[in-house]
């Protein structure tokens, strides 16, 4: 490798983070997203982005669902700049039902940014997306939320975050006072107070007065009781609390906790700041050839995540890369791993939510936007170079199932291009009947609105109606060792074996009990609730 090129990787890894938001429906992942888009010059008053997305949904049939609902059910990306550093925020759709979208995004993301409501805590989606980030060892940063309103006391929460995430945590700023009393926080690392002036909702950067601690001045800018509450808290905390540990930080054994509000922006700026001094840089990545360095000189990257339809006058379907090593180029030729054939890759964009533009260059930790004509599944490595793969991006265990019949016979071509289609792009998972007399496939999805926007799609992209039977199953088990494992252990009652997309086996029971119940019956039989996958594997042609 060419000394400029060493020396130009090393300084793009340098200057790069990224990172996804992990939350429960409605702790304000849409305002923190838009405020750290404000601080970073992304955008010049908050609201814009909601109303570029309203435009959009004016003009796609399918963002009119999300209309309709008032709900995100997608993921996007946001590259921006801060203090000369490139931030990319993969976004993540708000509703639970498409938390697999979220699951695959984080196989994308260096950090994650757990955003938690401090009235109601931990909740049950951000527990489930704190799993996922604890299997990847993921670095998590913690900002707890709407301190503006009456919540729940900090340390209170910090315990909570102790207790049943088995999280060290780290306090990095502190609040003084919450609800109408907020009037800013502390931050711990400088011994500053940051007191706020609350602008017009917020659609404005925050005005702060940064006074030191011990300053005469805070008395009359203070309340006498907010102030002996802060000392009394930062005395506690100096005493029993840990030291910061950026190393437990990057193996994502301690949190840094920030709170604040996204709403009047309080905290946001100070969050973004420390962001970029504890944050990983984009890191080596483990393929066939085992850890492969960002600085590595031949490009190579996955694909995380497919979305059809973005712009729906051109019905097309964009892959998102992740650039894991070397230098992207416009137009270069790479190699795809699975199909074993090279190919261009024409017209890469940047993107900004919905919004592209056309670049030239892209370096690791960045994500580009590919134009893909049913050439990219997810998962799929390219590279330059030596042969390399990426581990494949698992799937999850669904919870609900369902069939889904075509009953007009002269649209079967458009409702085979149409289900292969969305399990391409990962709407659902698609699986199969042992059975070869049942070919209807088998939706298996995470929320019942999975199922809605399938049938959706289906009719308003490819013009079939379909119809939908539930089956009564809960719970899904794909079987370690295949079907070799499972013909040794002979025939098995109280399940119902299918195939996925992948053509491996998984069994479907109707609850809990009956999977333990198997597994007790049979403990040579080896279970597991998450799928991992390698991008050459291909899907089964039905």
């Amino acid at each position: 490798m060419s000394t400029e090129l060493q020396s130009e990787l090393i300084q793009a890894v340098e200057l790069r983070r990224n990172f996804a938001i992990i939350s429960h429906p409605d702790a304000g992942k849409t305002t923190l997203t838009e405020k750290l888009l404000l601080y970073g010059g992304a955008i010049h008053e908050a609201g814009a982005v909601k109303a570029r997305r309203a435009q959009r949904k004016a003009t796609s049939d399918w963002m009119a669902m999300e209309q309709q609902r008032g709900i995100s059910i997608t993921s996007t990306v946001l590259q921006f700049e801060y203090q000369n550093c490139q931030i990319n925020l993969l976004d993540t759709p708000g509703h639970q039902d498409f938390s697999e979208d979220t699951y695959r995004t984080l196989a994308a993301a260096d950090n994650a940014v757990m955003l938690i409501d401090a009235a109601k805590g931990l909740e049950p989606q951000t527990r489930k997306l704190f799993e996922v980030c604890k299997l990847r060892g993921i670095p998590i940063f913690t900002f707890i939320n709407k301190l503006d309103r009456p919540g729940r006391e900090p340390l209170e929460l910090l315990d909570e975050i102790e207790q049943e995430l088995g999280l060290q945590t780290y306090a990095v700023n502190w609040p003084i006072g919450m609800g109408d009393r907020f009037k800013g926080v502390f931050d711990r690392h400088k011994q500053q107070i940051h007191l706020f002036e609350r602008s017009a909702h917020g659609s404005r950067e925050a005005r702060d007065t940064v006074v030191e601690l011990g300053d005469p001045r805070i008395e009359e800018q203070l309340e006498q009781s907010l102030y002996h509450q802060l000392k009394n808290d930062l005395e506690l905390l100096d005493g029993v609390g840990p030291e910061l540990d950026l190393q437990l930080i990057h193996e994502g054994k301690m949190t840094p906790v920030f709170f604040g509000s996204a709403m009047t922006n309080f905290g946001v700026e100070l969050f973004l700041k420390y962001f970029l001094d504890y944050a990983l840089k984009p890191g080596s990545h483990y393929s066939s050839v085992g850890e492969v360095a960002p600085t590595y000189p031949e490009f190579s990257g996955f694909v995380f995540k497919l979305q059809a339809n973005m712009d729906p006058k051109h019905r097309d379907r964009v892959a998102f890369i992740r650039v894991c090593t070397g230098k992207f180029e416009k137009d270069m030729m790479v190699n795809h791993a699975r199909i074993g054939k090279p190919i261009r890759l024409s017209r890469p964009q940047k993107l900004f939510a919905q919004e592209r533009e056309s670049i030239d260059v892209a370096y690791p930790g960045d994500v580009i936007g590919l134009n893909n004509p049913g050439v990219f599944a997810i998962g799929d490595t390219i590279y330059t170079g030596q042969k390399l793969e990426y581990e494949g991006i698992p799937y999850f265990s669904p919870e609900l199932f369902a069939s889904l019949r075509n009953p007009n016979p002269s649209k079967s071509k458009q409702f085979q291009k149409g289900v292969a289609e969305l399990r391409e792009e990962g709407a659902v998972q698609i699986m199969y009947s042992t059975d070869e007399a049942k070919r209807d496939p088998i939706l298996a999805a995470v929320g019942q609105l999975q199922f809605e926007v399938v049938q959706f799609r289906l009719q308003n992209e490819y013009g079939v109606e379909t119809i939908l039977d539930l089956l009564p199953y809960s719970v899904a088990r794909w079987v370690e060792g295949g079907w070799e494992a499972l013909e040794k252990v002979g025939r098995i009652f109280n399940t119902t074996t299918v195939k996925d997309s992948m053509g491996r086996p998984v069994l479907l029971f109707r609850n809990e009990w009956n999977c333990q119940q198997l597994l007790g019956d049979y403990p040579e039989l080896k279970l597991s609730a998450i799928a991992p996958v390698f991008s050459s594997q291909q899907p089964v042609e039905e």
